[in-house]
């Protein structure tokens, strides 16, 4: 009964178990990887703003309400897997999507801490992302980040 009227008046009714839509679940990791090694830097910021916008299409005001939403289920989160079970169920090339945003933001700030390559690797196995295809992605965002500091360009 407090559902029915929940959704009379709008309010969410989904139960805090439920599944994850898989942006909230990429954008969350995004997220939570932006600050594993501290602090989220302004520049891993942008990169993960500009990388959900590209994946999804999405305006300025859809990825700042995205990015809050992910912090909140960061914020409750105790592991991965409730991020991971469901992007573990996607296309093998979504799966490389999301492999290679969390590459852009580890290189984000021109570092790769351990820490951050840790947790593309653990997450790279949850989904279903063979070594092979985690390593070929972090050579070729760590080349991207070093071209575009040679050019003074940026890639898009």
């Amino acid at each position: 009964m407090f559902e029915a009227i929940a959704r009379l008046f709008g309010a969410e009714s989904a139960p805090a178990n439920a599944p994850l839509a898989p942006r909230v679940a990429v954008a969350a990791l995004l997220v939570h990887l932006a600050t594993v090694d501290g602090r989220a830097k302004p520049e891993e910021v942008r990169v993960i703003s500009h990388a959900l916008k590209d994946h999804y299409g999405l305006d300025d005001g859809a990825v700042a309400r995205l990015i809050e939403e992910a912090r909140r289920k960061d914020r409750e989160a105790v592991d991965f897997y409730q991020f991971t079970s469901r992007l573990s169920r996607l296309e093998r090339d979504e799966k490389i999507d999301i492999i290679r945003m969390m590459w852009q933001v580890v290189f984000a700030d021109d570092t790769n801490h351990e820490l951050e390559d840790n947790m593309v690797w653990r997450v790279a196995e949850l989904i279903g992302v063979s070594a092979r295809e985690r390593t070929v992605l972090r050579n070729q965002m760590r080349r991207g980040i070093h071209a575009e500091s040679d050019t003074g360009e940026t890639e898009k």
